[in-house]
């Protein structure tokens, strides 16, 4: 490796992404690390990502995908299913299935110990690493090789486990979802040890140092980006549309305060709402819209191609993000791209990735969410003021470039780090 010192702060670095689950349309965590790493090549570093399935898609050819795979116990199309004898290679596979089977998430855990593996084996091919909050004691085996690493923690996992167990109705459902977020102490203890930690808001960083007790002075704050290129006024838009976004059918994501709100002004307003989510068969839901008889008022869709998104997004005459919390909610960055007025939850870090030019309403408040919405409707003049407040926002704060030229930053601090305890240890 380059001495610190001596021209370290101008080579082209080569980058391990790790991440054990990388959805590329859904959930902040697939979104980043594709954006993230095409803008890094685009800066001339070289990058592999190391990642479980649901695997990435990337941006350039020129970034390579490492697969680490799982036996994919929670495919879309067969969660919690039971693999055949000849899919288990080893006891990591052993471990997964059971711990799944015991009603647990093993994820986490077993990708860090699957790829500290892979950088056991190939330590010289990367001068840094970066975890997309993997958090699993493998990931404390890293450092032991020589390989400096920084890592992502968007939100702490602890908050969503409390808004589940808040909204479990009995003890039996309150049990499961503690043994479900089990991971959640593992990520605590080892996001205390594992050095730079990047989060992407102020209201991120109280929770993490709040729940997870990290220092706080190991904690960076780096907002992340937008892509412009997918995310922009379109035209003309449907009357009536609302739209939102939710990367899990899960209280934390407020869809159901969403349609309640909808329901409300759909007596007096011809509206309807365009959810991007794919909802549990069966799961709250739906049992929700056939609660609330919102029938053609609502329609979800899923597995849409970026720009099928970017229409989307721009179709519509209001967005909403309902959430009970957020680290910090790509989703309300890319509808004020688009144009489009947003009303989001005064909730985690909507506020402070909002500012002033969204309208904040209480998360959970079925009757402020339609008032402000019937309000919206029937003033195309207010809705124009709050699109062009959303555009100005994204253009002055959100740019995916500027995200990884300062991660850069972080990569090569980590690396200098490192090499002054090398050095320090040869005295």
């Amino acid at each position: 490796m380059t001495e610190a010192g001596s021209g370290a702060d101008e080579r082209p670095l080569r980058v391990a992404l790790l991440s054990y689950r990388s959805k590329p349309h859904c959930g902040g965590q697939g979104v980043y690390l594709r954006h993230l790493s095409r803008e890094l090549v685009d800066l001339g570093h070289s990058v592999e990502i190391l990642s479980g399935q649901p695997y990435p898609e990337l941006d350039r050819d020129e970034i390579v995908l490492t697969k680490v795979p799982s036996l994919d116990l929670y495919r879309d199309e067969d969660p919690f299913r039971t693999p055949k004898r000849e899919e288990f290679r080893d006891w990591v596979d052993v471990l997964e299935f059971a711990h799944m089977r015991t009603g647990g998430f093993p994820e986490p855990l077993t990708f860090s110990i699957r790829v500290l593996r892979e950088l056991r084996r190939r330590r010289r091919d990367f001068d840094v690493a970066h975890d997309n909050q993997v958090l699993g004691v493998g990931n404390l085996g890293i450092s032991r090789l020589g390989l400096p690493l920084v890592t992502s923690i968007h939100h702490p996992i602890s908050v969503d486990r409390q808004i589940e167990l808040d909204a479990a109705q009995d003890w039996k459902a309150k049990l499961g979802k503690r043994r479900w977020y089990g991971f959640v102490a593992m990520q605590a203890q080892v996001a205390r040890r594992i050095g730079t930690v990047l989060t992407v808001s102020e209201s991120s960083k109280i929770d993490i140092v709040r729940d997870f007790k990290v220092d706080p002075r190991d904690i960076e704050i780096l907002p992340l980006g937008v892509d412009t290129s997918v995310f922009h006024p379109r035209g003309e838009r449907v009357p009536g549309r609302i739209v939102a976004m939710a990367s899990a059918d899960a209280p934390i994501k407020g869809v159901d305060v969403l349609l309640r709100a909808v329901a409300k002004v759909a007596t007096e307003r011809d509206v309807h709402v365009v959810v991007v989510s794919r909802p549990k068969e069966g799961g709250p839901t739906e049992k929700l819209v056939k609660e609330l008889a919102l029938g053609d008022r609502v329609r979800f869709v899923s597995g849409i191609s970026d720009d099928e998104l970017g229409e989307l997004l721009a179709s519509a005459e209001v967005a909403v993000v309902p959430s009970r919390y957020e680290g910090f909610s790509l989703p309300a960055v890319e509808h004020m791209a688009s144009g489009t007025p947003l009303v989001a939850s005064r909730a985690g870090a909507l506020p402070e990735v909002v500012g002033d030019a969204g309208i904040l309403v209480e998360p959970g408040d079925v009757e402020e969410l339609a008032a402000v919405l019937r309000r919206l409707h029937d003033s195309p003049e207010e809705r124009a003021r709050w699109s062009e407040a959303g555009l100005a926002r994204v253009r002055e704060r959100f740019a995916w470039r500027a995200v990884a030229q300062a991660t850069v930053g972080h990569y090569r601090e980590a690396i200098t780090q490192r090499e002054y305890l090398r050095k320090a240890a040869r005295k």
